[in-house]
């Protein structure tokens, strides 16, 4: 035996450390901003309110599911082991095909939305250096630079040890929820601003139910993340039968910041405004933090105070996002590499800190190329992670029912089914322009999924060719 297949992924993480990469992964830069362009424009802070909740039953659903393979396979890997163990390799290769490269695509993401806080909080201090547009997005040197630092401190730091890496996770958490939640108690302490009173609760130009179902719709991409979990079960210092519970409270606490975030976006509008209604229709013309709601609501409940503590909480949530995915998309690349999916090198772990160093500096070396082409470019790929989401939560819970029905477990079995169905129908909905809902994938981001499944059936044929030296 050498000495690389001695070693071992070390068990170092704690409860609240796994929590903490769940929730990190959850909550990005989204959260604040969806409510002006997504969430308010299709459901209201009512109809919103709504769906997140159903959104979060669902995802509950699927948990119980990922907890159940957990509790059978606890080792890194996840997804593709579930779906290994239930159906072979072959199905395995597609379901991580598809999760690594939503895993993979939220790195870069987070690293640019960095910039996007220099655009909106910071006076455009990182617009400096030659600049270029790419699909109408103007990209600057500075931003660049900015970028690339942040990835490559979090790949250093994702190699010095998983136990280095939690703590660092868990702060960056808490940075998320503390800012979260000062905002909400100004809110709520504030005489003028009623969190339980907003109208219209609904958007009034969309029928209640079409506005609740297409927020739904976007379930997948908003608590991508939770299914973290299982990629770092082989770390866990503590029973994974606890992970259920760990997986329901990121969900819950993932939903309430969604809601909280939006909630208070309503209900603090610019003075001059009738409603959030009128607010939300004129943001195009407006500039500055005002085309920002949450941000303007942040600023007029606390002044700059306010602008300041969730600028603290989306500086926590996208570095705490770089950090959660460098974690699952390396542990995923590992198991992946172990089974003989992958080359060995993905596999190997570094000598000191026994952590998936080659994976981790494999997923740097692809992210770092991101920032050059933008965020629109970047967002074409980063569209199909919610496909990739619904593939991984099918493929575990089909496999959940599959060892459920062999072992007479009817409540798995239930959830299991439910949880495959509901994978589907979420799989549909983001392939099949209905316009109720709006949120199939769009034309380049149709092209790059032809690209990615020709790529994969092209690697598959290789990798299969090469195992058995033909």
């Amino acid at each position: 035996m050498t000495k690389q297949n001695e070693i071992k992924l070390e068990k170092k993480l704690s409860p609240v450390d796994v929590w903490s990469l769940a929730l990190g992964c959850i909550i990005g830069w989204g959260a604040f901003v969806m409510p002006g362009n997504t969430f308010l424009v299709k459901a209201g802070p009512l109809g919103t309110a709504i769906a997140m909740t159903i959104a979060a039953v669902i995802m509950i659903i699927i948990a119980f599911n990922y907890n159940y393979m957990i509790r059978k396979y606890p080792v890194a890997g996840g997804e593709f082991t579930f779906t290994k163990q239930a159906f072979g390799k072959t199905h395995a290769f597609i379901c991580s095909w598809f999760l690594g490269l939503s895993y993979l695509a939220i790195v870069p993401l987070n690293a640019t939305a960095l910039a996007l806080i220099g655009r909106n909080l910071m006076n455009n201090i990182f617009q400096i250096g030659f600049h270029y547009s790419v699909a109408g997005y103007d990209i600057y040197f500075g931003e660049i630079l900015l970028a690339a630092f942040a990835l490559l401190l979090f790949a250093f730091l994702s190699i010095r040890g998983v136990k280095f890496t939690g703590i660092l996770q868990t702060g960056l958490v808490f940075a998320l929820v503390g800012g979260v939640l000062i905002i909400t108690t100004a809110a709520l302490l504030n005489p003028n601003v009623s969190l339980f009173g907003i109208t219209p609760g609904f958007q009034p130009d969309i029928p209640p139910l079409s506005g609740i179902l297409a927020v739904v719709a976007v379930a997948p991409w908003a608590f991508v993340g939770f299914d973290t979990i299982p990629q770092a079960a082989e770390e866990f210092n503590f029973s994974p039968s606890k992970t259920v519970f760990i997986m329901i409270l990121s969900i819950i606490f993932g939903a309430g910041v969604y809601i909280v975030l939006n909630t208070v976006t309503a209900a603090v509008i610019p003075a001059g405004y009738a409603d959030w209604a009128e607010y939300i229709r004129d943001l195009p013309n407006l500039n500055g933090m005002m085309s920002l709601p949450t941000f303007h609501a942040g600023y007029q409940l606390l002044g700059n105070w306010g602008v300041f503590f969730l600028g603290l909480a989306v500086t926590g949530a996208i570095l705490s996002g770089i950090m959660g995915f460098y974690m699952a998309t390396s542990r995923l690349l590992y198991s992946m590499a172990k089974e003989n999916v992958l080359p060995s090198w993905f596999g190997r772990l570094n000598t000191l800190h026994r952590t998936p160093s080659n994976a981790i500096l494999f997923i740097l070396l692809i992210s770092l190329a991101a920032p050059f082409f933008g965020r629109t470019a970047l967002g074409w790929i980063v569209d199909m992670s919610s496909i990739g989401a619904a593939i991984g939560y099918g493929y575990t819970s089909l496999s959940a029912y599959k060892f459920a029905k062999a072992e007479n477990k009817k409540n798995i079995m239930i959830t299991g089914i439910l949880g495959t169905i509901l994978s589907l129908v979420f799989v549909v909905l983001l392939l099949v322009p209905i316009p109720m809902f709006n949120c199939f994938l769009g034309k380049e981001s149709y092209i790059c999924l032809i690209i990615w499944i020709i790529l994969g059936a092209l690697f598959y044929t290789y990798t299969a060719k090469a195992s058995t030296g033909k």
